[in-house]
């Protein structure tokens, strides 16, 4: 737990407790995302404004002062544009309502898949930081993309480890430990996971944090299942700070079978 204290999350120079960020979408009630922001304690809340205003007026009031009385810092998101003038148009309306710099840049490329549009996501990142905003782009786990992303500006990237909602867990192990291994800036797993074990898996692997909707929200008890997750995250980046064993190919015995019992040999040892 120590170790877990003395190495918070940094993004663009600013320190998290926590490792988890959470989606607000698709809970039950109000007070059901109340309990689980409560029980996860994420260092970030996301939230469409895209969707908030396509609803009732009344309910996207009620719901913007609900996160707000959470006092959880929030990261708007530009999910549902699909051009790099929508992105900037709502991240610029995000930033006037929730009063933050904070941005994760979401430009879908497929509908179906909800996979991001690899062509433009670049030069929207780098529109919006060159607009002041802190961006944490969503994108796939191509390699080439997620440097591109850097190149322009971006502090951190968040690759999916699957596509948003299925709940799959990392579907390409190989492309997400290249990445870590390849790129020096935080990267946060965004979309995909299913169960807290797929959390700690990626957090085990290096990762810095991950994002979680779709598998706290609907799941049967989604309260506990943010609890989960919360304490998932934490073992798995304690879990790569400790480092563990390589894997090998043939059994290795925890105790050496040797003539003279252990008990004896450690007597031994101290004798002068």
């Amino acid at each position: 737990m120590n170790a877990i204290v003395q190495d918070p999350l940094l993004l663009y120079g600013q320190t998290f407790s926590s490792r988890l960020m959470l989606g607000t979408a698709r809970y039950p009630s109000p007070e059901v995302l109340h309990q689980a922001v409560q029980a996860a304690q994420p260092c970030m809340l996301t939230a469409s404004l895209r969707r908030q205003s396509a609803g009732d007026a009344g309910a996207s009031q009620a719901f913007s002062s609900l996160l707000q009385q959470m006092q959880v810092p929030m990261l708007p998101n530009t999910a549902g544009c699909h051009s790099a003038q929508e992105v900037i148009h709502t991240a610029e309306m995000a930033r006037e309502l929730y009063q933050t710099d904070w941005i994760k840049l979401e430009l879908i490329g497929d509908d179906y898949s909800l996979q991001p549009d690899t062509l433009q996501l670049a030069s929207a990142a780098e529109a919006l930081i060159q607009r002041g905003f802190k961006v944490l782009p969503y994108s796939t786990d191509d390699l080439v993309l997620c440097r591109r992303l850097v190149d322009v500006g971006c502090q951190a990237v968040m690759p999916w480890a699957a596509p948003i909602g299925t709940g799959k867990g990392p579907i390409n192990p190989y492309a997400l430990r290249t990445l870590r291994e390849r790129l020096d800036v935080p990267l946060i797993v965004d979309a995909g996971l299913g169960l807290p074990s797929h959390a700690c898996q990626v957090m085990e692997w290096g990762f810095d944090a991950v994002l979680l909707n779709t598998a706290v929200a609907l799941a049967r008890d989604p309260v506990s299942m943010a609890q989960a997750f919360a304490q998932s995250v934490r073992a798995g980046r304690l879990a790569f700070l400790a480092g563990g064993i390589a894997a090998q190919d043939v059994a290795q015995p925890s105790t050496p079978l040797l003539d003279t019992p252990f008990w004896h040999q450690t007597v031994e040892s101290q004798r002068p």
